[in-house]
């Protein structure tokens, strides 16, 4: 069944957001606090390790009711149904959005066409688990004999962010392979990741459902000529695999039949890396850890199916992403993990989220006359805080902002992650509370600045009302780094169903590809 389509500028809730949003928008966050003394525990949501703080919005409890009401007249419910349920909600392609299922750890059937889906699921886990173990153990040897050092991913988009992202988030847990990622056309760049590998000694996982995907076959075609210059064509079954649905393809490229690792097509490419193309996770930290990764996505999943709206940490946050783009005009949101594990979040949340809900036609075919999806950036703090943070605290534009933070360090090292920690507090701090006029007048006069007090003034006022999340989590592990990926990826569905468009297609991204064949044709 298809999902509803429903205009949510059209509804009851919407004209009550709209009236609201004039009642709230002058309204400092400080006085929100006066206000009501216990305002962090109203809006503060406790899931497993997480702690989603989301008090210092610019929401009243009027506002969250109103919001909330919102997802009621949109049928989000249903539409959470279907999405889990294998319903073509992917209509433009006629296909289930059922990334989901690759982390199911529930044994209830998913019916797709007709069959259901879980034991193939299964099965093919067992396969990245058994590949995974020959080649970390040594069991796998090179067409010489030797064991595997490198691995190289080739893939792009959703075929390299995710895994890219997960192996540097999990870097305290990897083993001993080195592992590298190719994507980019630029032949610089497939140049620079092979010139000090052994082709001896390296497996090549070439990522394509398609196996024609042009940036991918051209660098696995250039590494494949790389790599005959010292072996014949029998030794790329011990050098290549694939994560292809192409069987015809990637037999003529040479690769083993036994060494192809099945895609299917209810699975959008940036939302893959819970599937196969999660290999080159698994080999970098092993299987037990990649399959913590997805117990901790489908834990987010059964929050997300099952928890009541008002303590739906999705929901709660797609809700207030809402409110900043459709009724204070917000364009951008900036995500800010205070980790360096988390370095490549941002770049991965920027394509989920962008090329999700970058959509200007409703689910009905016609021009939306409301803004979609934000624009999505960000970097690890406290690297952010001397590079941008100055735009966000005393620029002219709004930006909402989720700070990521976790209690522990890894290697445990208190200074280090005090330090941190009192950085990421400070931030959300002074980002809602801001400094005033009274305030930034008597540190002046605590400097010594008597003479220049008038001068400086202007300049060290802080407007502060600035939103943010706190997202905080006991501890980086595979698990809960899952749940916190899944917890994105089910705000991205949220929104697309509110702004009623489809969030799993992609058709913006194919237009530029068709003219540069084009363009690449008539050189």
């Amino acid at each position: 069944m298809a999902l509803k389509n429903v205009n949510p500028t059209k509804t009851t809730a919407w004209s009550k957001l709209e009236q609201n949003f004039e009642e709230v928008k002058n309204i400092h966050l400080r006085t929100f606090f006066n206000e009501n003394l216990n305002r962090k525990e109203d809006f503060s949501i406790n899931f497993n390790d997480f702690l989603i703080d989301f008090s210092k919005n610019r929401i009243s409890k009027d506002t969250l009711t109103l919001l909330l009401e919102l997802v009621e007249e949109v049928d989000l419910k249903d539409a959470i149904s279907k999405y889990f349920g294998g319903d073509i909600i992917n209509e433009t392609e006629e296909r289930a959005v059922l990334h989901t299922a690759l982390r199911s750890q529930s044994n209830n059937e998913i019916i797709v066409d007709g069959k259901n889906i879980l034991p193939e699921i299964k099965k093919t886990l067992k396969k990245i688990e058994a590949f995974s173990n020959k080649i970390i153990s040594g069991d796998w040897k090179g067409h010489t004999g030797k064991k595997i050092t490198d691995i190289v991913n080739i893939g792009i988009g959703g075929s390299d962010l995710g895994p890219d992202m997960v192996v540097d988030a999990l870097k305290y847990y990897k083993n001993h392979l080195n592992i590298h990622f190719v994507s980019n056309i630029d032949g610089d760049h497939v140049q620079e990741v092979i010139k000090n590998l052994n082709p001896e000694t390296t497996l090549f996982v070439i990522v394509s459902k398609t196996f024609t995907t042009q940036e991918t076959l051209t660098n696995a075609q250039t590494i494949r000529k790389w790599f005959l210059n010292s072996a014949d064509e029998k030794a790329i079954g011990k050098h290549f695999v694939a994560v292809s649905t192409n069987l015809k393809s990637v037999a003529e490229f040479g690769i083993d039949s036994n060494n192809i690792f099945p895609m299917w097509n209810w699975v959008g490419g940036r939302f893959s890396l819970w599937s196969t193309v999660g290999l080159s996770i698994s080999l970098a930290v092993g299987f037990k850890n990649f399959n913590q990764l997805l117990v901790g996505a489908s834990e987010m999943d059964e929050h997300f199916k099952n928890e009541p709206f008002e303590k739906n940490i999705p929901v709660i946050l797609s809700l207030i992403g809402v409110w900043y783009n459709n009724f204070f005009g917000s364009e951008t949101e900036v995500i800010l993990p205070y980790s360096q594990y988390l370095n490549k979040l941002s770049a991965y949340l920027q394509q989920a989220i962008m090329e999700s809900n970058g959509k200007s036609v409703d689910r009905n075919g016609n021009r939306v006359n409301y803004q979609t999806g934000s624009i999505i950036w960000g970097s690890a703090g406290t690297n952010a805080q001397h590079a941008y943070m100055q735009l966000v605290h005393q620029g002219t534009k709004l930006i909402p902002a989720d700070f990521i933070g976790f209690e522990k360090s890894l290697y445990a090292n208190e200074e280090h992650h005090n330090k941190l920690m009192a950085n990421f507090y400070a931030q959300t701090q002074a980002l809602a509370e801001g400094k005033t006029r009274e305030e930034a007048h008597l540190d002046l006069k605590h400097q010594g600045k008597f003479n220049q007090i008038e001068k400086l003034l202007p300049f060290k006022v802080f407007e502060g009302n600035k939103p943010t999340n706190t997202i905080l989590i006991k501890k980086l592990t595979p698990k809960n780094l899952g749940s916190l990926i899944a917890m994105y990826e089910h705000k991205i569905f949220v929104q697309g169903i509110i702004w009623n468009i489809y969030s799993f297609d992609q058709f913006g991204v194919e237009l530029g590809k068709e003219l540069a064949h084009k363009i690449y044709a008539n050189q």
